[in-house]
């Protein structure tokens, strides 16, 4: 019998929201809305308290139009999937506060999900063969990791940012190169321009599977000081800084891809869509492993990802209770660290 999942996605400044359609072993999107709020640009980044209001008043006219785009009422949900953190507390308690109420009215199973969870999902919407096991290189302006998925349900962390993730400081970058917010897109198409004739350091790179980028950025920042011409020098910057970023990103992620042996690496997060990163790891992995990578649309922050989670914890019988409550630093159900044994056959 198929299950019909509502995804809700609000940790950030993203008002999402998705219908699922999960019967047997495959699940299929029936309708995804994204509302961006643009709020933020002034600001050069997320104000929070901005981004809470502006949840509170997006997110039922959101979740009626995912509706009316799957063609679906109210009454035909089974269940209600919501991200639960990490992120913002305050987006995160709106969208918690609604699944839940939804949820109590309506007799719906409620699932928290884990964000970054929510991305390693994502591909499956377009590639619902995926499978373990794999190696996962999740980047985003909160997160940089690389992990060892050798099922759904375990994760082991091979490697994660120590300061700065890559996103934040793509973002930071563009800030210094006076690009404006979100600095990820701003400063690919900038470096589409330049060559990379700044000497930036590749930080970490060769020294196991953690990440670092702090360093990075500060050397952009002296760059910047010493230009006497940045307006001559912005886009050789941005593809400089960009080549440094990809050089390290593409590295550790081919170095733990030898070292699983696994034969595919997943992509997620919002500096997934960047595609000189992921051509870079095309060409790093050519021949040993493919580059599994989602559309733009699903590598943003969004509640079909959040859906597709919440469906796998439902089918092995997992749901969350009235007490289920926003954490900004919630653990990652199932996340391991050191040795993991392989699945059994």
């Amino acid at each position: 019998m198929a299950d019909v999942v509502l995804g809700i996605e609000s940790s950030c400044d993203e008002t999402s929201a998705a219908i699922l359609v999960g019967d047997g072993d495959r699940a299929e999107l029936a309708s995804l809305v994204i509302l961006s709020q643009d709020v933020h640009q002034v600001f050069g980044g997320v104000v929070p308290e901005l981004a809470s209001r502006a949840h509170l008043r997006a997110l039922d006219p959101v979740v009626g139009r995912a509706l009316a785009e799957a063609g679906l009422p109210l009454s035909a949900l089974d269940a209600v999937a919501v991200t639960a953190g990490p992120g913002l507390i305050g987006a995160l308690l709106v969208g918690v506060s609604y699944a839940k109420a939804l949820a109590a009215g309506c007799g719906l199973r409620l699932i928290g999900v884990h964000h970054l969870e929510g991305h390693l999902f994502a591909p499956t919407l377009e590639d619902p063969d995926l499978a373990p096991p794999f190696v996962a290189l999740l980047v985003s302006g909160g997160h940089t990791l690389l992990l060892d998925v050798p099922e759904w349900g375990r994760y082991r962390v091979l490697g994660e940012t120590r300061d700065d993730a890559a996103g934040e400081a793509f973002d930071k970058v563009a800030t210094l190169l006076g690009l404006g917010y979100p600095g990820g897109p701003a400063i690919e198409r900038l470096a589409q321009r330049g060559v990379d004739r700044f000497r930036l350091p590749r930080p970490m790179l060769g020294a196991g599977f953690d990440f670092s980028f702090s360093g990075l950025k500060t050397a952009v920042l002296h760059a910047v000081r010493a230009s006497a011409n940045l307006d001559a020098d912005r886009a050789d910057l941005a593809r400089s800084f960009q080549d440094a970023v990809i050089d390290v990103l593409a590295a550790k992620a081919a170095a733990a891809v030898e070292d699983t042996g696994h034969g595919a690496l997943v992509v997620g997060g919002g500096v997934a869509c960047n595609r000189a990163l992921t051509e870079r790891l095309a060409r790093a992995l050519s021949g040993r492993a493919r580059v599994v990578v989602a559309q733009p649309r699903l590598n943003l922050d969004n509640a079909a990802m959040i859906a597709r989670a919440g469906w796998f914890h439902l089918r092995r019988g997992e749901q969350s209770d009235h007490f289920l409550d926003a954490d900004p630093s919630l653990p990652w159900p199932g996340l391991e660290r050191g040795p993991v044994a392989a699945p059994a056959p």
